[in-house]
């Protein structure tokens, strides 16, 4: 299993339990990650730790100071 970890602009866009579909972007150097259908955005990851898996399950939404912020889970090993 990953974990990976997604910011959130408003509450109550994805909630614990839920499963999540992924998109992945490409920048010169780095892949980035979106919850569909733009709901949450990781940040960037260099090439080397990509993930395969495009559907996750959202382990915890939490709201700090800086904002909401995703957990989500993936088996990569279903992807291999």
């Amino acid at each position: 299993m990953r974990t990976m970890e997604f910011k959130m602009e408003r509450p109550g866009l994805v909630e614990e339990g839920q499963k999540v579909t992924i998109t992945e972007g490409v920048l010169p150097s780095n892949y980035y990650y979106i919850i569909d259908p733009s709901l949450a955005m990781s940040g960037n990851y260099p090439f080397r730790e990509r993930l395969f898996a495009r559907e996750g399950l959202v382990t915890k939404v939490e709201e700090t100071a800086r904002g909401f912020y995703v957990t989500v889970e993936f088996d990569e090993e279903e992807v291999h």
